[in-house]
This record gives structure tokens, C-alpha cells and sequence, in this order.
């Protein structure tokens, strides 16, 4: 995938799913700013890789829930780079309990990032897009936003909703040739996954026909497909990288 001379923007770049979306895109060419809330140490070591592969980067102190962080890292990410091209929505938090026990912290927290967060940065990005006549959107949700899981209620409803999100936004800026496409992760090795309990991790891999536990690289390596020429048809799918879990 050729990315060259593309501008990125990669919520929740500094961790995980993301640190590889923001690597990857890069190792295709793109130039990629990223945001952090508190992780700012990892967020630098993630730019500094960047850099050595010969691209540029830039690191944004920014809460995805507020709409005006979400516009000020736009107009930084211009002003450093001359464009956006790309926007990956991937920031995200979970805070589960069963329904009877969740708090309106926990409900709001969730939503709050998980769902306005994405909605900030696609307002903060379609009018370059319409301006522009291109770019691309990818969402990242989640298998348990197609199918529910249990005490995960803010989590799954937050993940429906992009999905919801991606469907509608690609509906109004197909015109303009944006593609808006989301990717649907199953069960991924991250840190958050390595620190569940053992239990909860085999039940999990039970289900995945694959027999494996999904590499952040996987997800990354389509999230760079959808942003290149080769899936300029595609929009407002949802592709499961999940090994065969949701079946």
C-alpha cells in the first residue's frame, strides 16, 4: 500500500492497537500524528520510530471526549503537515460491571470516549475532506458491538454506535470521495488482554475457530488497506478481524 506523502491522524496512537495502526501507516509511507492523554512517554517512543523510517510525526496532548482538543489537534496536524488525508478513530476505554451495578461514571466515561470521541474528530476533519474531494476513516469498534457481551453493557452500546456512526457518515461524504469504513477486532494480544485473568482468556480463545490470539499487527495491516487506493470502493463496511470468533 502506497500511503506516500499522506497525513494520518491516529486516536490513541501511543498504546497497543494503535501504536501498530500509527507504525504500520508509516511503514506505507504516511506521515502520522497521534494523541495521548496520559501516556505521554509511550507516545514519544512511538514518534521517534516514526521518524527513523524516515517520515514525520507529531504528538498532541489531547482528550478525544473534548470537541475542542479534537479541533485544535486538526489545526495543529495541518499546520504541521500542510493536510489530513486519513483519520483512524481508535482511542477507547472500558469500565465494566453488569448493568444492575454500573454507575453513571462508568455509563458517561465510556460513551463520552468511546462514541463522542470518534464523532469529534470526524466533525473536526469532514469539512477538509469535503474541501480536499478526499479522504479516509476508519473506525475502529468491536465484535462485542455486533453481538453484546456480557457486563459490558457502556462498552458494547459505545461500539454499536460507531458502527451505527460509520454506516451514516459514509452514507454523507461518499460524494465527496471519502471512504468511512470500521474494523471490527476479536480478542487481540495487548497489554489490556495479557492482563486478564487466565480464565477469561481461554474462554475468549474457545471461540476463535483460528486457535490464536489475534497480533496488533493484523488489525493494523488492514486499517492501512482501507486508507490506500487499493479499497477505494469500499465504504461503510465492517470487517471483523477476529479469527473466525463471531461466527
Amino acid at each position: 500500500m502506497d500511503l506516500a506523502n499522506k497525513s494520518a491522524i491516529v486516536t490513541g496512537g501511543s498504546l497497543g492497537i494503535g501504536s501498530a495502526i500509527a507504525l504500520d501507516l508509516a511503514k506505507n509511507g504516511a506521515n502520522v500524528a497521534m494523541n495521548y492523554r496520559k501516556h505521554a512517554e509511550e507516545a514519544e517512543k512511538i514518534a521517534e520510530q516514526i521518524r527513523a523510517l524516515g517520515r514525520k510525526a507529531l504528538v498532541v496532548k489531547a482528550d478525544v471526549s473534548s470537541f475542542k482538543d479534537a479541533e485544535n489537534m486538526v489545526k495543529q496536524v495541518v499546520e504541521t503537515f500542510g493536510r489530513v488525508d486519513i483519520l483512524v478513530n481508535n482511542a477507547g476505554i472500558n469500565m465494566d460491571s453488569v448493568i444492575w451495578k454500573m454507575t453513571e461514571e462508568q455509563w458517561d466515561q465510556v460513551i463520552n470516549i468511546n462514541l463522542k470521541g470518534y464523532f469529534n474528530y470526524i466533525r473536526a476533519v469532514a469539512g477538509l475532506f469535503k474541501q480536499q474531494n478526499y479522504g479516509k476513516i476508519v473506525n475502529l469498534t468491536s465484535i462485542n458491538g455486533m453481538r453484546g457481551k456480557f457486563g459490558q453493557s457502556n462498552y458494547t452500546a459505545s461500539k454499536a454506535g460507531i458502527i451505527g456512526l460509520t454506516k451514516s457518515v459514509a452514507r454523507e461524504l461518499g460524494k465527496f470521495s471519502v471512504n468511512v469504513n470500521a474494523i471490527a477486532p476479536g480478542l487481540i494480544e495487548t497489554d489490556m488482554v495479557r492482563s486478564a485473568p487466565e480464565e477469561v482468556r481461554q474462554k475468549a480463545l474457545a471461540e476463535i475457530v483460528m486457535g490464536r490470539i489475534g497480533q496488533p499487527e493484523e488489525v493494523a495491516q488492514v486499517v492501512s488497506f482501507l486508507c490506500s487506493e487499493k479499497a477505494r470502493h469500499i465504504t461503510g463496511e465492517v470487517i471483523k478481524v477476529d479469527g473466525g470468533q463471531y461466527i
